[in-house]
């Protein structure tokens, strides 16, 4: 593992290490910005890849951790939470609440408390991957530690194989 350089991946490892979690962040060669790229990488199986994703419900965000190998069912997510509709944040609207870009959105670390989702999806791994506020940085965590980091609810939210979406750099 390499020293976290970046000032939000210090930050996350920093907040890793003074919650107790067992794993250490990791600083990849190259972008991890989708699910697949992250997976090949480490080489893991893509669902062993947590997506982070935040929503828009009403000006507020949601977080939503799915497993890679699947999309977010937004109609599903919607009637969960006894929303009307819900859709994805945009760039400004991610940083503003998470402090990360797209593509290095950590379950962690951010300004204020997000409400967020895990997928009971990533319970099936024994070790998930999160980002870990960079696009380059990731670190190893298990579905119960991240339930306990990021205060989660566990939800059925995703739906299918993922489908591939290119996410504009910020």
């Amino acid at each position: 593992m390499s020293r976290p350089e970046h000032p939000r991946v210090a930050a996350i490892a920093r907040l890793l290490a003074e919650s107790g979690a067992a794993g250490q962040v990791l600083e990849l060669a190259e972008s991890a910005r989708t699910a697949a790229a992250a997976a090949a990488q480490l080489g893991v199986p893509v669902g062993a890849i947590a997506n982070s994703l935040v929503f828009d419900v009403a000006g507020t965000p949601l977080l939503v951790l799915t497993s890679g190998a699947h999309r977010v069912d937004v109609p599903q997510v919607a009637a969960l939470l006894g929303v009307p509709g819900l859709r994805p944040g945009s760039p400004d609207f991610v940083r503003r609440h998470t402090g990360h870009p797209i593509g290095g959105v950590a379950p962690i670390g951010h300004p204020e408390p997000i409400g967020t989702l895990v997928d009971i999806e990533l319970a099936r791994y024994e070790r998930v991957w999160v980002a870990a506020g960079h696009p380059h940085a990731v670190f190893p965590t298990t579905y119960e530690e991240l339930l306990r980091l990021t205060c989660g609810t566990a939800a059925e939210v995703g739906t299918g194989p993922v489908v591939p979406v290119e996410v504009a750099a910020p």
